[in-house]
């Protein structure tokens, strides 16, 4: 009798519906070991995707970074994030599949488990994250161990049972995936650490800076307030750390006469030191007219206050190095720390996660890339040392540029002889030389006109708003430059945010 069986089933291979299934599966568990996680500890290092997001950022050529940061802007980094979540995605799957194919060789299902837990194991350790481990590879195996299986063989016609079996096994993997990756998208959070949540109450110094910042900022539609309504998040990372408070120690080492170290009670016992400052921040690798400028009201104490404890001889040395708990830093003269500040609240709340809580550095007037968050060393430098953005090309450390930005182009309605009236509105900044004046020029740059000024706000390093109000008859080119407080006219020359910084004068071709 001539035996007809499929002969892939009688040397015991899958057929192709049951390799479908078992890709299908695994993909699937891939996917339900990232959500797991997720579900589990949010968006936090402890994601089991952290440490591969870390690997994406680090092997990115330099040239590639920089042209991501000024072409792409934040999407260059959601791509990024997104990348690692796939690569995660298929590590875990194809750890299941291997799984899979020694459980199928050996007859033993339990071998199924082995690769998965390695890798979630390895991924756990890499992210000092025990939790990783049970959501990310304890969600990935329930689903691997209930769709893949071994390779299920049957002596029944191949186009029939055995596909109708194959189809029922892709079903359940991506049934089980989307159901984990449902619950992890509910779970999940992109907080972590111990930030309390914001109550709405501030002490009565910070609410009066807060109504003064209100009461001086200009009524123009399309422009944030004095006071930014939504900060720009810059970080070299996609997953930011989370130190814990009770944890946190700012240590102060190198060319000291005596190293110190203090915690999160020191900084915020020095009561007759408190202050609140309003600090503009502004990124480096932004564009001329981008949005990567704002300014909050900062509660900290002067950095000097603990640092004098340790003995700097600023005679001696030229430079700190500031360093942070995602492993950043950054590397500036030490004058420029003399004025600088250690911040741990935020407009009255306490320092969010992704400003840098628990502590943060300010540095008035510098690039935002040296104002470093989550910061826990100070190291003083008898020579000059490179950055972490410096070592990439950048040169982000100095002072910033003078910059006059126009985001605003309202049409406030039609006047008497066929005219319309105009408005246009930015911000302007020029760091601690603080803004003499904003000019606007409606004809390309041929004539040139004050605008109005918001009042400043009382402190050194702090934008000004301006607007200014005009009839137009037809389109036409607006122009807009400011003047800093030392009376130099922001520079005409175009230049591109690698490595210095943007200038130029922003123009916009406006239609009444």
């Amino acid at each position: 009798m001539t035996d007809r069986r499929d002969p892939r089933v009688a040397l015991g291979r899958p057929d192709a519906g049951n390799r479908l299934a078992s890709t299908a599966a695994a993909v699937a568990a891939g996917v339900a070991a990232v959500a797991g996680s997720y579900a589990a500890v949010g968006r936090t290092p402890a994601f089991v995707a952290a440490p591969i997001s870390e690997v994406v950022v680090a092997s990115t050529p330099d040239a590639v970074v920089a042209w991501s940061i000024q072409t792409l802007g934040d999407l260059g980094s959601q791509l990024g994030f997104l990348l690692a979540l796939a690569l995660t995605v298929a590590l875990f799957a194809a750890t299941v599949a291997a799984g899979s194919l020694l459980a199928d060789r050996f007859a033993v299902p339990a071998l199924a488990v082995a690769p998965v837990a390695c890798v979630a194991v390895a991924l756990a350790l890499t992210g000092s994250a025990a939790s990783t481990l049970a959501a990310g590879a304890g969600a990935g195996l329930t689903v691997a161990l209930a769709s893949v299986g071994g390779g299920e063989r049957t002596d029944s016609d191949v186009s029939g049972a055995a596909t109708s079996s194959a189809r029922r096994r892709v079903l359940r993997a991506v049934a089980g995936a989307f159901a984990v990756g449902g619950v992890g998208a509910v779970l999940g959070s992109d907080e972590g650490g111990d930030v309390p949540d914001p109550d709405g109450e501030v002490s009565a110094d910070v609410g009066s800076l807060l109504d003064e910042a209100a009461e001086k900022s200009l009524d123009v539609d399309g422009i944030e307030p004095l006071v930014s309504e939504q900060f720009y998040q810059v970080d070299i990372n996609n997953v930011d750390p989370t130190p814990k408070r009770e944890d946190w120690t700012l240590s102060v080492t190198g060319a000291v006469e005596e190293e110190a170290e203090f915690d999160y009670d020191d900084v915020t016992a020095m009561t007759d030191s408190v202050e609140h400052r309003f600090v503009t921040l502004r990124c480096v690798g932004e564009g001329l007219n981008g949005k990567k400028m704002d300014t909050a009201l900062w509660t900290g104490v002067p950095v000097m206050d603990l640092l004098d404890e340790a003995g700097i001889d600023a005679g001696g040395n030229c430079c700190v190095m500031l360093r942070a708990a995602d492993d950043y830093f950054e590397e500036f003269p030490l004058s420029a720390l003399r004025d600088g500040f250690l911040a741990f609240e935020m407009n009255g709340d306490p320092l969010p996660r992704a400003h840098g809580h628990p502590v943060r550095a300010l540095i008035p007037g510098h690039w935002g890339e040296i104002n470093v968050k989550w910061l826990t060393e100070i190291e003083v430098l008898e020579e000059e040392a490179k950055g972490y953005w410096e070592k990439r090309g950048w040169h982000g450390t100095g002072p910033v540029n003078t910059v006059a930005k126009l985001h605003a182009v309202n049409r406030l309605g039609d006047s008497s002889g066929g005219t319309t009236e105009m408005q246009v509105g930015g911000h302007a900044y020029a760091g601690t030389r603080g803004i003499e004046r904003v000019e606007v020029s409606t004809d390309g740059g041929d004539s040139w006109t004050d605008a109005e000024l918001s009042d400043p706000l009382p402190a050194e390093d702090a934008w000004r708003q301006w607007q200014y109000t005009y009839e137009a008859t037809a389109p036409h080119e607006v122009v807009v430059r400011a003047t800093d407080g030392e009376g130099t006219l922001q520079p005409k020359e175009d230049a591109e945010p690698f490595p210095s910084g943007a200038t130029g004068w922003v123009s916009k071709r406006v239609e009444p």
